[in-house]
């Protein structure tokens, strides 16, 4: 039995970026060899098991045949004979197929028949083998590491690889998890929009996020929109997004909060009149499609719903500041108003020429918020009550206090 480090910690070794993670293949061992050993087999499609001490994982190598379509599509077969070269050649760039001995800390000691360590010299992200076609999560995988690896091009025959996948239907059979747990990785790297330009430019793009796709080509005005193309400018305010260190829900919103502008109709362009309430009703179906999480939903549609009246918050009365704040649900969720702002914050700075420009409304509305919190309401509601005042009726004494607080702390 043999046991070598593969994959991305080998990788990341190489470039001399941080080891956060180790993967592990056994070679010459059957499942009966592990588990003598003291290891917990947790493999639910194929034998893996957790080392009895450090709980990483390690897996029984294995070759795949092709056998369904998408992902799933697989017949694994693991046994003693399978060696490391064949263990490699399944996996999806020949950066990722290098391997390690387990005991060895230095570069030299690489196993690498795939010529990984060369492209990671040259910055090319290149498919292993043919068999790469057999699996569409690798598109997405491959849109992914460019977002991580900024400085790492395509190879120009991997790209037509992942178009012949498209062509052929295989991302059509991308499942909503496996979509989501690599769009939100991909969101989270340091250039995250390298991501949907490789999937534009293979056309997994129009696959599996046609609303976003149709951005491009979209005109804005040009007098606040100097970018003017819809595509480019979302683009602009997810790397804002990035730029200032946005967490995942944040970054989600900022995907998403113009998609309403690509069905505006062509005689009304270059103007998106009704834009934001088209895009909530087109990011709930993606929402659903694609599995996101509550939380990242729930920011994304009031930033979708909102985000022009906060712009316009500058221009606002405090009674219409006050109601922004309610349908914001501000008051119940202070944290994600915050998270609102910085969604609206990187929109209003994604634009050409606007990139270091300040955003006076985010300050000014926490502002607001804070005078809203620190209004007592239930004296308020018990002196109502006293009165006789009901249900609604109590609620708009509420709501008189907070517009009085709001005015007198933007006052000051």
């Amino acid at each position: 039995m043999q046991i070598y480090m593969v994959g991305g910690a080998v990788r990341d070794r190489l470039l001399g970026r941080p080891v956060n993670d180790h993967d592990w293949v056994v070679v010459g061992a059957r499942p009966e060899d592990m588990l003598a050993r003291g290891f917990v087999p947790v493999g639910r499609d194929f034998p893996v098991f957790l080392h009895p001490e450090t709980h990483e994982e390690y897996a029984l190598a294995r070759t795949e045949r092709k056998s369904g379509r998408g992902y799933r599509g697989f017949v694994v077969q693991t046994s003693p004979d399978v060696t490391l070269e064949e263990d490699l050649s399944r996996r999806d760039l020949t950066i990722n197929a290098i391997a390690s001995c387990a005991d060895s800390l230095g570069a030299g000691a690489i196993f690498d028949p795939y010529g990984g360590a060369r492209d990671l010299e040259r910055r090319v992200l290149r498919h292993v083998t043919d068999a790469f076609r057999e699996d569409p999560v690798r598109i997405l995988r491959v849109a992914r590491f460019a977002a991580r690896f900024a400085d790492f091009a395509v190879a120009p025959e991997t790209l037509q690889l992942m178009r012949e996948m498209v062509q052929a239907g295989e991302a059509d059979h991308l499942v909503a998890e496996r979509v989501w747990q690599e769009l939100s990785r991909g969101l989270m790297e340091d250039q995250p929009t390298r991501m949907f330009d490789v999937l534009r430019d293979c056309g997994a793009l129009a696959v599996v996020l046609p609303e976003l796709d149709r951005l491009w080509g979209v005109p804005q005005r040009a007098e606040y929109h100097p970018e003017v193309d819809t595509g480019v400018h979302v683009m602009m305010v997810l790397n804002m997004a990035a730029r200032l260190s946005a967490p995942l829900a944040v970054r989600f919103a900022c995907l998403v909060h113009d998609l309403g502008k690509g069905t505006t109709p062509t005689d009304m362009l270059p103007r998106h009149i009704g834009h934001e309430q088209r895009s909530a009703r087109l990011l709930k179906d993606l929402c659903e499609r694609l599995r996101v999480p509550v939380d990242c939903r729930e920011l994304a549609d009031v930033v979708a719903r909102e985000h022009g009246n906060i712009h316009k918050s500058g221009e606002l009365g405090t009674g219409a500041l006050v109601r922004l704040l309610e349908r914001c649900d501000a008051i119940r969720k202070p944290e994600r108003f915050d998270h609102i702002l910085l969604a609206c914050e990187c929109d209003a700075r994604g634009r050409l020429g606007f990139e270091d420009a300040p955003y006076p409304q985010r300050p000014r509305l926490l502002a607001a918020l804070a005078a809203v919190l620190d209004v007592a309401t239930a004296p308020i509601a018990a002196a109502a009550a006293a009165r006789g005042l009901q249900g609604a009726q109590v609620g708009a004494q509420i709501h008189q206090a907070r517009v009085r607080a709001v005015a007198e702390a933007l006052a000051t």
